[in-house]
Formats: C-alpha cells, sequence, structure tokens
C-alpha cells in the first residue's frame, strides 16, 4: 500500500500543479458554476475518454491521461461547491483555492487508503476502460441524486460519488504510468 500512496500522491501533484496554472491563468471563475454544470463537465471528459478507448481514429491530439487529469481537478471543484456553495462572481484567492484544493485531495486519499485496505488493491486487476466506466456509473448515480434535489434513501451522497471518481481516475493515471512521467 506504500507504493499506492506514493503513486497516488505523484498523480495528485501532477493535477494540482495543472489546476494552479489555470487558476493564474483564468481565477476561480469555475466558481460560478452549479453543481450540474460540473457534472456534466467530468462527463463531457468520461465520455471522450470512452471514445478515445473504443476508437482507432482521434480528431484532437489529446489523450486519455488529460482527461482523467481534468476529471480529477473537476470533481475537486465540485467537493469545492459543495462546501462553500455557488457564487455569482468569482471569489477566491489562488492561494485560499489552492488549500482547499489540498484539504479535499487529503481526503479523497484517506478515503482511497480506507477502501483499498478493504478491498486488497483490487483496482490494480482492473483495466483502464472498466475504471472509465465506473467512474459514468457515478456520473449517472450524481445526475439522478442531482435530478432528485440532493435527496436519497440509503445511497451515499454526491460528495461521496465525487471523491469515488476522483479515486478511480488515479488509478486509472497510475495505470498509465502518469505516476512516473509528467504529462
Amino acid at each position: 500500500m506504500q507504493q499506492t500512496a506514493e503513486q497516488y500522491d505523484a498523480v495528485i501533484k501532477i493535477c494540482r500543479e495543472l489546476f494552479e496554472k489555470k487558476m493564474l491563468d483564468y481565477g476561480c471563475a469555475w466558481r460560478i458554476l452549479r453543481l450540474p454544470s460540473l457534472t456534466d463537465q467530468i462527463f463531457i471528459k468520461a465520455q471522450r475518454t470512452r471514445g478515445l478507448q473504443e476508437n482507432d481514429v482521434h480528431k484532437i491530439d489529446e489523450d486519455e491521461k488529460s482527461e482523467f487529469i481534468g476529471i480529477i481537478n473537476y470533481s475537486i471543484m465540485a467537493l469545492i461547491q459543495i462546501e462553500l456553495g455557488v457564487v455569482d462572481q468569482p471569489d477566491l484567492e489562488p492561494k485560499k483555492a489552492m488549500s482547499l484544493y489540498e484539504k479535499h485531495s487529503t481526503m479523497t486519499k484517506e478515503l482511497m487508503l480506507n477502501k483499498n485496505h478493504d478491498y486488497g488493491e483490487a483496482w490494480r486487476d482492473m483495466r483502464v476502460s472498466s475504471l472509465t466506466d465506473l467512474i459514468l456509473q457515478k456520473l449517472l448515480r450524481v445526475k439522478t441524486i442531482e435530478d432528485n434535489k440532493g435527496k436519497t434513501l440509503v445511497s451515499e451522497g454526491i460528495d461521496a460519488n465525487y471523491q469515488d471518481m476522483i479515486n478511480y481516475a488515479v488509478f486509472a493515471l497510475i495505470h498509465l504510468d502518469l505516476a512516473g512521467k509528467r504529462v
């Protein structure tokens, strides 16, 4: 599990660095996005990933690694939105946004470590395409919960689904060897 923790940290470091650079380029304009908008952005990235995995011809020169990074970063944005709420105007300084990024990525890693202990690192035997499908399944669950105004009878909430999507995307990136390489 030590190797998993180190690989996880390496992937999150790459995602965090991109998030920080985009914060410097664009500010926190994403703070105006409602949760369904973030969910739809993640859905687009997951669908594109599935298309990249299934189609031999690609017309845009990006691979699935960049899409998984986007899934992680948009999911962390969603977790921040759940915590702070949506605003009408961008309201976060980059330093505060990065602090929140760190908080939510750390909490999500802790969840992964606990689940990884219980599941015995079963994800290591999974295919990247299966991880993509699990992300899509989580997205469909989130969309249903959103359509039901956040109400569930017995299921975990939206935040847990975003955390699972982050962890599945990290696992996919580890399989794709992002932990050992720069994008």
